[in-house]
């Protein structure tokens, strides 16, 4: 029973207080941490030359940094006491899930649009994606925000769960630090280009299980035989080798389309559709999208519980 209290009572009440709180913009967070680091890191390497091999070093640095951190603290935390050790990892799968957060940023989107109207929702909306928010019409904006939805419930929802699972908080935060990496410098552009490269290589590494896994278990928990042939069709067809498959799953799911051009920095990006019908977007269907994403959730939360009763059981 020891892996149930250590691991699995840990997950739950992180879980739990991720659905009651989310994630307060004023409270401390590991990531501002993390970020803080990364630009530190920026400003001292990202020069000259050998760019390639200092992004490459910084991120792999930073990255087994926070996992030997985590691991060393966990185990001295454990050694001193149990309980102790739950409450401070419960903590941690708080803030490593995003699932909440993200939810209230999407529905802060569709009610800015519905009740200030189209300047204040691409505003808004402009918290949430690194493109070019100015412009966009109200459809574009709702399908923008479910893009963003889709794709990040594999990435603040599922990838870290899937590496809780797989490492317990270590490789949870490890995770964390890869994937705020990639947010951070993991960009085509003049600045990033050399420097991010190896951070957007490593996030697309270990992205690569929790992104199908996100897609399978969308289209699971909506029973929608278009989502899993979406997911078949135009997987593949995103310029990312990941967000594809969460975006297809939705597309489906929704019977949509997305893609297109996007404005990045004034640089127009052409990103293949994912879908066949553009049709319009109600505002109802936040619901339906958050119901997906809860239930994700939910399901990750329960496979990880049903993994290790099922080991304790064996063992």
């Amino acid at each position: 029973m020891e892996q149930i209290e250590l691991i699995i009572l840990p997950l739950i009440i992180g879980y739990i207080l991720d659905l009651i709180f989310g994630d307060p913009r004023n409270w401390p967070h590991p990531i501002v941490g993390f970020g803080n680091m990364i630009s530190l890191g920026t400003n001292k390497l990202n020069h000259g030359e050998h760019r390639i091999a200092k992004g490459a070093l910084m991120s792999l640095s930073l990255s087994f940094f926070v996992y030997i951190s985590f691991f060393l603290l966990s185990n001295f935390i454990l050694g001193f006491e149990k309980w102790a050790f739950i409450a401070f990892t419960s903590v941690f799968v708080f803030y490593g899930l995003a699932n909440r957060s993200l939810l209230q940023e999407g529905y802060e989107v569709f009610k800015h649009l519905e009740e200030k109207g189209l300047e204040a929702g691409q505003k808004r909306l402009s918290w949430i994606v690194g493109r070019d928010t100015k412009g966009l019409s109200e459809q574009e904006i709702r399908l923008a925000v479910f893009e963003t939805l889709s794709e990040n419930l594999s990435d603040g929802v599922v990838a870290p769960l899937f590496y809780y699972a797989v490492g317990g908080l270590p490789a949870m935060m490890a995770y964390k630090m890869i994937n705020t990496l990639d947010s951070m410098i993991g960009y085509k552009n003049d600045k990033y280009l050399y420097f991010g490269r190896a951070a957007a290589r490593i996030d697309d590494a270990v992205n690569f299980i929790p992104a199908r896994l996100t897609a399978f278990l969308m289209i699971l928990v909506s029973l929608s035989y278009r989502g899993f042939v979406f997911i078949f069709r135009y997987g593949r067809s995103h310029i990312s080798p990941n967000a594809g498959y969460p975006e297809s799953a939705l597309a489906g799911i929704l019977n949509c389309r997305f893609g297109g051009a996007h404005d990045y920095g004034g640089k127009l990006v052409e990103k293949p559709y994912i879908g066949e019908i553009d049709r319009k977007i109600e505002d109802v269907e936040i619901k339906r999208v958050a119901y997906i994403n809860h239930a994700v959730c939910f399901s990750m939360i329960i496979i990880i519980t049903a993994f290790y009763f099922g080991i304790n059981f064996l063992v």
